[in-house]
């Protein structure tokens, strides 16, 4: 199955590439991580839980970055494996300036995966992204460090616990 999609970020450029490439921050993009472990600058895995119903998916996820051209293309493939269900992806991201902002075009060939998961994810993963963006370039207009693991680093990154959600979606 193949999604593609455009996405318009109010960032220079230069911040977008930043959240993109930093494999901390696009953990916190995804949905239900659990822990992260960056193997080295090319390499890192994530231990997802998707959440399906009144349960959940868990998954080991390997991405690797097959293709870099800084700062406006970059391509991943993505291995996941978890019980009853297999992910295999590659995806990539091109960005423009757009005035003040970046424009992002992204396109992602997923196979072996439930289409219910690619649907529901997706936009979670973009609002998210853009949630980074907007941290990053806070961040920098403040002139502060920011926090969190260095992209180069191998701690694991292990994000705060959440507490119990709650759903206010009607099912009728």
């Amino acid at each position: 199955m193949r999604v593609e999609g455009d996405r318009r970020f109010e960032a220079p450029r230069a911040a977008v590439w930043r959240v993109l490439n930093d494999p901390a921050s696009m953990a916190k993009t995804m949905p239900g991580v659990e822990g992260f472990e960056i193997q080295d600058d090319r390499r890192w895995r994530a231990n997802v839980k998707i959440p399906l119903g009144l349960g959940g998916l868990k998954m080991s996820v390997d991405m690797e970055k097959t293709e870099e051209r800084e700062p406006e293309f970059a391509a991943l493939r993505i291995k996941g494996n978890g019980v009853g269900a297999i992910l295999s992806m590659t995806t990539s991201f091109a960005l423009s300036s757009a005035g003040d902002g970046t424009q992002m075009h992204w396109e992602a060939d997923v196979r072996r995966v439930l289409q219910p998961i690619v649907n529901q994810q997706v936009q979670h993963v973009l609002s998210a992204l853009d949630e980074q963006v907007q941290e990053a370039q806070a961040g920098a207009a403040s002139g502060g460090a920011s926090e969190g693991v260095s992209p180069l680093a191998s701690e694991a990154y292990e994000p705060e616990p959440e507490g119990p959600t709650t759903s206010t979606e009607d099912s009728s």
